[in-house]
């Protein structure tokens, strides 16, 4: 099997563009997942195409082989990974991957539990959110368009996979789309700091959404005034509040801790 030795080879310009570039990323209708932890997460039917770092080539584990000839892959240069790697130590192996097309109504579930994203920019604080919600079987994200984008190489890495497991959807309008969900009888808790409830006083045993706002910002007021109740993380000592990943994984275990307990 050949090798790409170059940095200027059509596939790597191709890789680079969609490991830097947003919209290319949307118009192709593909991301870049790196790392074999991730790559095992991979659904079969999303990977496109394959490349393995030489020196990844000839120690890669059985399981990974296994998976790798099963589809297109090629060979790249030990420099030219390091050149399309989103990492400072790349870890030898990333993954063309399609991407998911959700529509509202999948991300309901049998007993909605959602979060609402309005301007998160940072990354990591949405990655996390990913993964503690999948945790916490949040059933579906809604993020307004200014919120970062999934597919951002880090953000998928922080989700550690579950990116391809929960459904979620940018919206144009957030005020529009909490009114559809509020039609549906979902009702929407702002996390807002004054005139609120503890957010354990709240009933979230119903179809229930969590909004989350901007990390310096905040909710802004047109989100907060759309929402049917407000609630708030009492804290101790003179922290004001936690960040925005902090604050939806404890609203969202709390809202399946009382569902445990509805069950029993």
């Amino acid at each position: 099997r050949s090798m790409i030795t170059s940095n200027s080879n059509a596939q790597v310009r191709y890789l680079v563009q969609l490991r830097k570039n947003n919209r290319f990323r949307r118009q192709e209708g593909a991301f870049l997942v790196e790392g074999p932890k991730m790559y095992r997460e991979i659904p079969a039917a999303k990977r496109r195409k394959t490349y393995v770092s030489e020196s990844y080539a000839e120690q890669m584990p059985s399981e990974i082989r296994e998976l790798v000839e099963q589809g297109d892959y090629e060979i790249l240069k030990d420099s030219v990974m390091e050149y399309v790697s989103d990492t400072k130590t790349p870890q030898g192996i990333l993954a063309v991957v399609s991407m998911d097309q959700y529509r509202l109504e999948d991300l309901f579930g049998e007993t909605p539990l959602l979060l609402l994203l309005e301007n998160l920019q940072d990354p990591g604080n949405l990655g996390t959110i990913f993964r503690s919600g999948e945790g916490a079987g949040v059933t579906g994200i809604l993020m307004t368009k200014e919120t970062a984008d999934v597919y951002n190489p880090k953000v998928v890495r922080s989700t550690m996979g579950a990116v391809f497991r929960v459904p979620f959807l940018y919206v144009d309008d957030l005020q529009e789309t909490m009114r559809e969900l509020q039609k549906r009888g979902i009702r929407l808790y702002a996390a807002h700091l004054s005139e609120s409830v503890s957010y354990d006083q709240a009933d979230f045993t119903k179809p229930s959404g969590f909004l989350i706002g901007n990390e310096s910002a905040g909710l802004t007021a047109e989100t907060t005034a759309a929402a049917d109740g407000r609630i708030h993380i009492p804290m101790l000592g003179s922290v004001e509040s936690l960040n925005a990943a902090a604050a939806a994984s404890i609203v969202a275990f709390e809202a399946a801790r009382q569902r445990r307990n509805l069950k029993k």
